[in-house]
This record gives structure tokens, C-alpha cells and sequence, in this order.
């Protein structure tokens, strides 16, 4: 009699426990899922589908090479000299971006310049601060919240990318009140004729 008993409440005791150690081993999958997630670095958004690839380039500094001292927080801090081909037709303006998504708060802007006349093929180095510079561009606000290109800056001993992102557009755009890099690219859409992005590298000692 005994034992006919406590066999089913054996059976119903090991089917127990195996139901409580596979939940456990579901959230402990969904929990490190979910870590990782969080761990992914946020890059610039892809280029619109249809639009045509445009050709980023520096003088300073070769795609994902080493950007020099003088464009960073450690020299001058002056932009890098930059120029742009395969320039889609019916283009009346370009707008840039420079970010860094290895951030430890996430994505940082360093530049936002706009409103750059569409006949331009490049910048030269050391665009000045300020809002409306003499060629016509107009420069947004970095996440510091200063219309001015701020140079790499990442903590000491670690490599942080820099990604310049350039877009060619049916428009002059011209967003009213402060201009910040998700102002800007909101304004943008549905103007995009084509895009193109430089990643240089930075790394502090």
C-alpha cells in the first residue's frame, strides 16, 4: 500500500522540479539575451533604400584609420579637411554628422553642420565655431550643445570610432529652433537623394 503512493507522488515530485529548472533556464537565457542587447554599441542609421552611395574621403585620414592628434581633443581640435564625389543629380544641399557610438552613454555627437551649398565637393580643415558660417552652412548643436565641431575625445586607453556621415539632398533644409543631430535627421526625410559615411579611429593614452 506504501508504495503504490509514493511512486505517483515521486513521479509528480521529479516532474516538479524539472518544470522549475527549465523556467529557471529560460529567463536565465532571456536575461542574458537581453544584457547583450544592451551591450551593442548604436550605430548611424543605414542609408535610405534608392538612394545613391556617395563617396566620403579625408586627406587626414584613411577609411577606419587613425585620426591625427591636431583633429582631436589632444592637438587642435580642428575638423578634418573632407570632400564628397559620385554626387547624385538635382542635390541643392548636404548635411553631415559626426558621432561616436562607442560613447560609454551611448552615441555621442561631435558635429552637426547643414544647409552646405549643393555645387560643394568638400570642407576644408578648421571650420570655426558658430551657427552661420560664411559660405552659407549653418552648424547645429553637438551633445555638448555648442554649434562647433568638438575632436575625438574618448577615455583614456580605449579605441573609439568616429563615423562621419554625409547626405546629399533635394532641399535646403532648414529646421527651426535648436538643431541637433535627431532634429536634423528628422528634417531630412523624404530629402535624401544619397548618403555616404568615413569611420576614423581614436584612441587616448
Amino acid at each position: 500500500m506504501y508504495h503504490t503512493i509514493e511512486i505517483p507522488l515521486l513521479s509528480c515530485f521529479i516532474q516538479s522540479q524539472f518544470m522549475r529548472i527549465k523556467l529557471i533556464f529560460l529567463l536565465t537565457l532571456l536575461t542574458v539575451s537581453l544584457l547583450l542587447a544592451g551591450c551593442t554599441s548604436p550605430t548611424p542609421p543605414p542609408a535610405e533604400q534608392g538612394t545613391r552611395t556617395l563617396v566620403l574621403t579625408s586627406d587626414a585620414f584613411a577609411a577606419n584609420g587613425t585620426i591625427p592628434v591636431r583633429y582631436t581633443c589632444d592637438g587642435e581640435g580642428l575638423s578634418p579637411p573632407l570632400s564628397w564625389s559620385n554626387v547624385p543629380e538635382g542635390t541643392r544641399s548636404f548635411a553631415l554628422i559626426l558621432e561616436d557610438p562607442d560613447a560609454p552613454m551611448g552615441t555621442y555627437t561631435h558635429w552637426v553642420l547643414y544647409h552646405i551649398p549643393g555645387e560643394m565637393s568638400g570642407l576644408p580643415a578648421g571650420i570655426p565655431p558658430g551657427r552661420e558660417l560664411p559660405g552659407g552652412e549653418l552648424q547645429g548643436v553637438n551633445s555638448a550643445r555648442k554649434a562647433e565641431y568638438a575632436g575625438p575625445c574618448p577615455p583614456s586607453g580605449s579605441t573609439h570610432r568616429y563615423v562621419l556621415s554625409v547626405w546629399a539632398l533635394d532641399d535646403a533644409v532648414d529646421p527651426s529652433g535648436t538643431v541637433d543631430a535627431a532634429t536634423l535627421r528628422k528634417a531630412m526625410e523624404n530629402h535624401v537623394l544619397g548618403t555616404g559615411q568615413l569611420t576614423g579611429r581614436y584612441r587616448r593614452v
